[in-house]
Order: structure tokens, then C-alpha cells, then sequence
């Protein structure tokens, strides 16, 4: 006599093997503090920019903000880098400047911003953080989405709509450029920020 139960041992011992398999590692929290002095850079750099960039805007124009743009950004970012300890850079899918190409993991981010704004999330409020593998040592790597601004589509709008001297200094200092075309509220690039834990 056949015993249907017996058949079903099989699925059952897989069942009851894989229940025992150890579960997937959880995700690693944030150290204390991390997150916290991470949201506090990524306040303060974009916002000093803002101001220096409105300053040279309301002084030289568009033009004369591109250079403003070009040297005072990486400086900023350089001196939060020196005084936190973190690294602090700026990236887009659509570099202007060519140090600002994303890495993989930047990449993803970034795109993923983009699918969240395009479905209405405001990039004002686009942030993430994770704990990676960097060459055997844990990271904490945070980023903070910069949304394009209305003064910041005289330089990043459309092409056909940029004057010619923003388009002539465009060329003579960026002649790869690939950061036009944006209208305000999509996502310009992010802040990444990083510190070994």
C-alpha cells in the first residue's frame, strides 16, 4: 500500500531544511551620530553655495556664476571634507564637470531620485543612506539630492534658451558638457557624503 504522505516527504524535508538556513544578514544601523552630522553638511554646503552663487549672479550674471560655480562648489566641498572629517563631493548623471561623474553606488542613488521626482516626490526631501563594503571596511554613505532651482536653469535650462555668453563661457571651460537641459525641480545631481565607521 502507497502512503501519499510519503510522497510529499521530500518537499517537506526541502521545506524544513531551508526554514533552518540561517536568515539574510540584516541591514548594519548607523552608527551614533553618523546620520545626523551627515544631514548638518548636507544643509550647510549646498546653502553657502546658494548664497555666494546669488551673490555673483545679482553682481556679473549668469556668465560670470559659472566660474563662481566651477571653483567655489569643489573649495566648499573640500574645506567640509577637511573640517568634518567626511568626504563631501557633488555628482550628476549629466556632469558638468568632469570629476563629477558618479561611481556605482552614486549611480543608483541618483537614479532612483530621479524616479522619485518624476512620480512627484519633491527632491527637497530626497535622501538615503547605507552601511557598505568598501575594500573590506564598513562605510557609511549618505546622499542628499539637489533639486535644480529657478535661478539655476540660466545655466542648466535648456540650450536653445541659455544666452550666448553663457553659452560661449560653456564652451570655453566645459566643452563636454553635459548639464543643460534641466527644468526646475529635477534633480541636478546630489550631495554624497562618506566616512569610514
Amino acid at each position: 500500500m502507497k502512503y501519499p504522505a510519503f510522497r510529499a516527504m521530500p518537499a517537506l524535508a526541502a521545506l524544513l531544511i531551508a526554514g533552518c538556513a540561517a536568515p539574510p544578514p540584516a541591514p548594519v544601523a548607523a552608527p551614533p551620530g553618523y546620520l545626523d552630522q551627515a544631514r548638518d553638511i548636507a544643509a550647510t554646503v549646498p546653502a553657502n553655495l546658494l548664497t555666494v552663487l546669488t551673490a555673483e549672479l545679482n553682481r556679473s550674471g549668469p556668465a560670470g556664476a559659472i566660474e563662481v560655480c566651477r571653483d567655489k562648489a569643489p573649495e566648499m566641498a573640500r574645506a567640509a571634507s577637511e573640517r568634518t572629517g567626511w568626504n563631501v563631493r557633488r555628482a550628476s548623471l549629466r556632469n558638468r564637470n568632469p570629476k563629477g561623474v558618479p561611481d556605482a553606488w552614486e549611480r543608483g542613488v541618483l537614479e532612483r531620485f530621479d524616479t522619485q521626482a518624476a512620480a512627484g516626490v519633491a527632491g527637497s526631501t530626497l535622501e538615503t543612506w547605507q552601511v557598505v563594503d568598501e575594500g573590506g571596511r564598513q562605510v557609511f554613505r549618505y546622499a542628499k539630492a539637489l533639486p535644480t532651482q529657478a535661478l539655476c536653469v540660466q545655466c542648466h535650462g535648456s540650450a536653445d534658451k541659455l544666452s550666448e555668453p553663457v553659452k560661449a563661457k560653456l564652451r570655453a571651460l566645459y566643452p563636454n558638457d553635459r548639464a543643460t537641459g534641466y527644468e526646475p525641480g529635477q534633480i541636478r545631481g546630489a550631495l554624497f557624503l562618506k566616512k569610514p565607521i
